[in-house]
């Protein structure tokens, strides 16, 4: 028998060597002098195993990659819509009711004591003293209302950013790269609430002298916060497009087709600077200066476009040149989007990419008349919450291109 056992180990293959049930039938059949083939075949049941375990393992990673761009979409989604929450919160003055800041969030008012706490802060500072001397606490409770939200839905997004940073991080569901991605969008995150803060502590400071200065924010700190909110829904929406919707292949012989690619990267900068400029135009209260259109006033130029000394600080104090620069790049860039259109109709394109370009070619046409519309009833909250979101929406459209561009290979003939 124990010959008949070295016999069997010697000849059955390790895969059914780890089955006793196996080992105890080749036994037996050596026993009787059966021989059976497919127990003596070493890659009867190696194939399966290992073919079932790539399939599982493709799965899980197809898997984890959806969910992680699910995740990021997510987080570009809600700095979309703290986009949207801030304009409303400058567009109603509301951005200096809140005049502490603390890290994990402040006590909301619930009583009528804790109101009247809340405002007498309030009433130590310049907006207060300056413009809004007759203010009541009821009136005080609606702007207070809207910076809070915008400042608790801004820690949401970092906790909807952590948290799930953590669990895919732990299960080992990031790549090297995106390990990196999430690395810099954690301080990107966390650099923007400091941004928020920094800016909200230029309108509380006294340096409001002169009796016809507005209290109100540095218009360059303002241009800071919202540049890095563009930068973060930029980033998140790519990396989003990257994991849930791939772009496709697409080698091309056509110079045509480059050249498109090209100025698809430049209009999406265009747009970045275009609404960058519109912090300015926010900051300064440069929308109420001029409030006709094509022309500034009953010229084409005006008078006071160069007003201030160094001729540099025009670009970002003097409101009319910030004004004057906000029309050129909305002007330049709707140019540029309508003829990148035109050209899209007789240049060979990845299928989705037509997608993009037309729904940026539509977006642009409808920015530029929200902008206009904006102007010229001289900036109603509605009209002016829209063109702000509107310039989001045409840079998402302009990602969404440039995306489906990104493996366009020129192969020459």
């Amino acid at each position: 028998m124990s010959r008949l056992l070295r016999a069997a180990c010697s000849v059955i293959t390790p895969q059914i060597r780890c089955n006793p049930h196996l080992v105890h039938r080749g036994i037996r059949n050596l026993s009787t002098g059966i021989t059976t083939k497919t127990l003596l075949k070493p890659n009867t049941f190696k194939a399966p195993i290992v073919r079932i375990c790539h399939s599982q393992s493709q799965q899980i990673a197809v898997q984890s990659e959806k969910a992680v761009g699910k995740w990021l979409m997510v987080c570009g989604g809600m700095v979309y819509l703290a986009v949207a929450l801030g304009g409303v919160t400058r567009l109603t003055e509301s951005g200096l009711s809140m005049v502490t800041w603390k890290l994990l969030g402040e006590k909301f008012p619930t009583s009528q004591a804790e109101w009247e706490e809340e405002f007498r802060l309030y009433q130590q500072y310049p907006e207060f003293k300056m413009k809004n001397q007759n203010m009541t606490v009821d009136e005080f409770r609606r702007i207070f209302w809207m910076e809070y939200i915008h400042r608790m839905w801004g820690r949401a997004i970092g906790a909807v950013f952590l948290l799930p940073a953590i669990y895919f991080w732990s299960k080992g569901r990031l790549n090297s790269t995106t390990k990196k991605f999430v690395l810099l969008m954690g301080s990107l995150i966390g650099a923007q609430g400091l941004m928020g803060w920094y800016m909200v502590k230029s309108g509380l400071e006294n340096r409001f002298e002169d009796v016809n200065d507005v209290p109100r924010v540095s218009q360059h700190r303002l241009a800071a916060h919202l540049g890095v909110a563009f930068v973060l829904y930029t980033l998140f929406l790519s990396q989003g497009l990257k994991k849930l919707l791939p772009a496709e292949q697409f080698p091309t012989a056509s110079l045509s087709t480059l050249r498109f690619k090209r100025f698809a990267y430049a209009a999406k900068g265009l747009i970045f600077l275009t609404a960058f400029s519109g912090a300015f135009v926010a900051g300064l209260d440069a929308g109420l200066v001029y409030n006709s259109f094509p022309k500034m006033g009953d010229k084409w130029l005006p008078d006071d476009i160069l007003a201030f000394q160094p001729i540099n600080k025009n670009l970002t104090e003097n409101p009319t040149t910030v004004q004057f620069n906000h029309r050129i790049l909305g002007v330049t860039t709707l140019t540029l989007v309508s003829a990148m259109w035109l050209l899209s109709r007789r240049t060979r394109l990845p299928k989705r990419a037509y997608w993009a370009m037309n729904s940026a070619a539509f977006v642009a046409w409808l920015q530029v008349t929200l902008g206009i519309s904006t102007l010229l009833n001289h900036v109603p909250v509605h009209l002016a919450a829209a063109h702000q979101s509107g310039s989001l929406l045409l840079l998402s459209f302009a990602v969404w291109l440039c995306h489906e561009m990104r493996y366009l290979k020129y192969l020459p003939k």
